[in-house]
């Protein structure tokens, strides 16, 4: 379709450039990527997918991550079906707080997850030695296993399950349930014949979901995986990129492939069963009835779902401040022990730390205000667009984010490695680099609140001001602007609270002078600085939990599900 078929009244320029950002923020890097891992195939043997395939790393790495992922996503299931059953079929009280607490680990960055979880077990947490249930000194830490990956990744990616779960619970039809109670069905043969059976899609899509999330994860396997020398994808690219830099670039696009294949196959398997486990509802009324708990248990449920977030949440961040407050691993917490000499540390002396704090808000705050200022025409440009087209560019807006961030930055890597053309500069090395991965990383992030809310507006509106001689531009900002304005907001602060912790891209894209508050923590836990790395992750948790709250605040005003925590 052409430009001009497609745009009608609006601005060719506008749609012109619209999707010319769009192909270059999301489609080159991918097609970049698989150009580097086919290239040189005339070597046979020695081109470097042939090296790569027949290197046993390789192939162990892939078998850890499917087992790892495999596990957690099994982890993931059950607590996130869980929290879902309970949260959207019964009627349990405090649902806000409870799904405001189960969201929260997923938006704590994946290294702090991994840190505090360090500090709650093992011989030297100092938490363990406070209350003196710490093991024995010289006790391996428990953590530094496959299984111990897989328990902080199904933890993290829980929340994931749960809101694609509860998408479809909400959703299912009172009738069909109270034709169940009336014919004399109990509970069980309710949940077993009534509410499984239509939920299938919602378990499949959830595993899925889980499953291609737990392969990108680079975080938690880094931080438990590298001491322990058990690598997975992501690890075994950041330990060739990290030991032998750009000149085994070939080979590490090859192992970006695999991952995106994997994530690629996994969508795909999705939907396909998605597609066959889908039943057509006939009649659908209206949201399915809560099961009425009898008193004793609700409360029995609420204690229960309270206590899974202490052991899973609270636990480990009251590990991760009280190690933070000490002056060694391995220091129990006392009135002589307790020290603010970590905050005093980064806060005063740490020129690296508060180097990192502007370097990520910088690149967060960037990234959310352009990525707000290009949301806006976009939705607008999408809601004018026919099925297939609107579709079409939905998906190229979803690839840098559906597939794993580390794939994302090698494929930046290779398409900045040499100078741009005509001004030659290199933005390889620099801030530059991280910021245009986070643009179209987290482009579809800020652009699905803006579409929520526009899908909602009255085209009349539109309309009568076209009508009255405003043109596409003034009525994109007086007529457009202020009713999607809320959106556009909650878009921008859910891409900032994102971009701000990002590790997975950061990793492999930062250098001396360029560090993010990601790499701050994981680099401060890898020197064996864990007090100062808890005293900086207790501030990331604090702003993840703030900007959370003020999200909340916002979405009073938002269609409903663009807060994924708001009931």
């Amino acid at each position: 379709m052409s430009v001009r078929a497609l745009s009608g009244d609006q601005p060719r320029w506008l749609v012109t450039l619209i999707l010319t950002l769009i192909v270059l923020l999301s489609l080159t890097p991918s097609v970049r990527l698989l150009l580097e891992a086919i290239s040189h195939l005339e070597l046979g043997s020695e081109s470097p997918l042939a090296r790569v395939l027949r290197d046993g790393a390789t192939w162990q790495a892939l078998f850890n991550s499917f087992y790892t992922s495999s596990l957690a996503t099994l982890i993931a299931l059950f607590l996130g079906s869980l929290f879902a059953c309970a949260l959207s079929l019964t009627n349990v009280r405090g649902r806000q707080w409870l799904v405001f607490c189960f969201m929260l680990p997923m938006m704590i960055p994946p290294q702090v997850t991994a840190l505090s979880w360090l500090q709650l077990s093992g011989p030297s947490s100092p938490l363990l030695n406070s209350l003196g249930l710490a093991p024995a000194l010289g006790s391996p830490q428990p953590l530094y296993s496959a299984e111990g990956i897989a328990l902080l990744m199904g933890i993290q990616h829980a929340p994931l399950v749960f809101l694609t779960l509860r998408s479809s619970l909400i959703n299912l039809p009172a009738e069909l349930i109270e034709a169940a109670r009336i014919s004399g069905a109990g509970q069980r043969q309710v949940w077993c014949q009534v509410i499984l059976p239509l939920c299938r899609s919602g378990l499949i899509a959830a595993s899925a979901i889980a499953f291609v999330s737990a392969l990108g994860n680079f975080g938690i396997p880094a931080m438990l995986g590298i001491p322990a020398s058990y690598y997975v994808l992501p690890t075994l690219i950041y330990q060739h990129m990290a030991g032998f830099g750009q000149s085994v670039l070939s080979e590490v696009a090859v192992l970006s492939m695999l991952i995106g294949v994997l994530a690629l196959a996994g969508v795909l398997l999705q939907q396909h069963f998605s597609r066959r486990a889908r039943y057509e509802l006939v009649g659908h009324s209206g949201r399915a009835q809560a099961f009425v708990l009898r008193p004793v248990h609700r409360r029995l449920l609420q204690t229960s779902l309270w206590a899974v977030l202490a052991l899973i949440l609270v636990a480990p961040l009251l590990a991760l401040m009280v190690s933070s407050l000490v002056p060694a691993l391995g220091v129990s917490l006392s009135a002589e022990t307790l020290t603010l000499e970590a905050y005093v540390e980064m806060l005063s002396r740490q020129g690296v730390t508060a180097r990192a704090f502007s370097n990520s808000l910088w690149l967060a705050g960037s990234a959310a205000l352009c990525l707000m200022l290009l949301s806006l025409p976009l939705a607008w440009l999408l809601q004018r667009m026919s099925g297939p087209l609107q579709t079409a560019v939905n998906s190229l807006v979803e690839i840098p984010y559906a597939i794993p961030g580390v794939v994302l930055a090698i494929a930046c890597i290779l398409l900045f490695a040499r100078p741009l053309p005509v001004i030659e500069v290199s933005l390889y090395g620099s801030l530059g680099i991280i910021f245009i991965a986070y643009l179209a990383r987290f482009m579809s992030i800020a652009l699905k609140p803006v579409m929520a809310s526009a899908g909602q507006l009255d085209r009349s509106l539109e309309e009568a001001a076209q009508l009255a001689g405003a043109g596409p531009i003034r009525r994109l900002v007086q007529i457009v602007l202020p009713l999607v304005a809320p959106a556009l907001f909650a878009g921008g602060l859910l891409v900032f609270l994102t971009a701000v912790n990002e590790l997975t891209v950061s990793a492999l894209l930062w250098s001396a002078g360029n560090e993010t508050l990601g790499v701050l923590v994981f680099n401060l836990d890898e020197g064996g600085d864990s007090v100062l790395a808890a005293a900086v992750s207790v501030v990331i948790v604090t702003m993840v939990v703030a900007l959370m709250l003020l999200l909340s605040l916002v979405g009073r005003w938002l269609p409903k599900g663009v807060i994924p925590w708001r009931t």
